[in-house]
């Protein structure tokens, strides 16, 4: 993915915090957790949660609706591990997949300008706004 660092990826790797979707011996679908994302969740991030961020899907697998596929399995894995929430965030100009997300049983917790983009991916920096769900 662009913008992402090889050495974030092989933290998450050693971490064990990627996780993959695999149908017909491919790889359809792929996401990464966290346990701790306080640059974007700020005063929040205190709150037991799973954070999900950079689910990608296969070209060969788009329109399967994996995030239905994902929430149970994250609800499950949140709560073996003492979490109360799973949370993701998105681009505030991206309505459409805020509305997916919504629809997979997020609650929208609205817009925020991200104050301290520092170390995270491209995709975060020059943003005007984020949205948060849970």
């Amino acid at each position: 993915m662009a913008g992402v660092c090889p050495e974030l990826v092989e933290t998450e790797i050693k971490e064990n915090r990627q996780w993959k979707m695999p149908i017909n011996n491919q790889i359809a679908c792929s996401w990464v957790i966290t346990f701790s994302d306080e640059q974007i969740w700020e005063e929040r991030n205190a709150d037991p949660s799973v954070y999900i961020h950079r689910i990608a899907t296969n070209p060969l697998f788009r329109g399967n609706n994996f995030v239905f596929w994902i929430v149970p399995w994250a609800i499950a894995y949140a709560r073996e591990h003492g979490k109360e929430y799973v949370r993701l965030d998105t681009l505030d100009n991206n309505t459409r997949l805020i509305q997916h997300y919504q629809d997979a049983g997020f609650q929208f917790l609205g817009m925020f300008d991200l104050k301290n983009t520092a170390g995270l991916p491209d995709h975060y920096h020059n943003v005007p706004a984020r949205s948060r769900s849970k």
